[in-house]
């Protein structure tokens, strides 16, 4: 300190210099988790791991850090991870859903003895995801799945999937005719199922989506010409959708028809650039090799 310069001064002086600091370092910050969350999008998923600071206190940081861990099949991690991002922020739904999502994992990788406790962890976080944004889509979606699937004793039921199918439907009319043909699938009412989906094609024609569900399910009730049709229709709507190329090739496997079509859409789906909504490519060459195409 300089002789003529107050104690207070230097403070504030230093002060300064702190907050310089920070905020120089800020644009780096942002530039890693940006790259980090392009890898993870792009299914690099150890790799945008190793970027990010695993001691951070940043609940965005702590997010992709979760959702790593969850797409890499370590649940444990994600939980811990995803439960600090929420914390960070408890009122942020996507975090909150995430959170879920783990916690639903661990549901049904665990022990008997533990998973009714992480199956309960997970509903509340849904229902909590859904309180805090209630026209949060996948939030939506969980709860739904979650209602629909679950035994009663840990809060399923039909009844409640279909009052968030009807949400949904206030959301995004095609998602709730999608969601309200699962239910329909789950009671046997097949017909119902069939007029849900194809009232779904019709309100988003060109949800390449919702054309493949609809060829899923044709093709589980034997209509394979018309399950072929809507492949078609899709392929048309999207020529270069890894995803369709995906869904025809796991079908046609499944039902042992087409063997060579289907290992050349896997071979074309293991060359394409794939995100992170799409299946991952190790599911493709699970498929290839029971093919015969390895």
């Amino acid at each position: 300190m300089r002789g003529n310069e107050l104690p207070g001064v230097w403070i504030w002086k230093a002060g300064l210099i702190c907050a310089g600091a920070m905020l120089c370092s800020m644009p780096l910050f942002a530039q890693t988790l940006t790259k980090a969350e392009d890898l993870y999008q792009h299914t690099d998923y150890q790799a945008s791991l190793d970027l990010l600071d695993k001691n951070s206190a940043d609940p965005a940081t702590n997010f992709l850090i979760g959702r790593d861990y969850f797409m890499l099949g370590d649940f444990k991690q994600s939980t811990d991870y995803l439960q600090r991002a929420s914390d960070g922020r408890p009122d942020n739904a996507e975090y909150t859903d995430w959170l879920g999502r783990a916690f639903g994992k661990r549901a049904e990788t665990s022990n008997p003895l533990l998973a009714p406790g992480f199956a309960s962890k997970a509903r509340q976080a849904f229902e909590r995801s859904v309180q805090l944004n209630p026209k949060n889509s996948d939030a939506l979606s969980d709860l739904f799945d979650y209602y629909l699937e679950a035994p009663g004793f840990l809060g399923g039921g039909h009844d409640k999937a279909m009052k968030v199918a009807d949400q949904i439907a206030a959301v995004d009319p095609a998602e709730g005719h999608y969601e309200k043909a699962k239910l329909a699938q789950k009671r046997k009412e097949y017909q119902s199922a069939e007029d849900q989906l194809r009232q779904a094609v019709a309100v988003s024609p060109h949800s390449v989506g919702q054309l493949i569900e609809l060829a899923k399910f044709l093709a589980r009730q034997g209509r394979t010409s018309e399950s072929d049709a809507v492949f078609q229709q899709a392929q048309e709507v999207a020529p270069e959708s890894p995803r369709v190329w995906f869904a025809r090739a796991d079908l046609y496997i499944k039902q042992k028809r087409n063997l060579d079509e289907a290992k050349n859409l896997l071979r074309k789906y293991m060359r394409a650039p794939v995100t992170v909504d799409d299946p991952p490519k190790e599911e493709a060459l699970r498929l290839l090799k029971q093919a015969g195409g390895v």
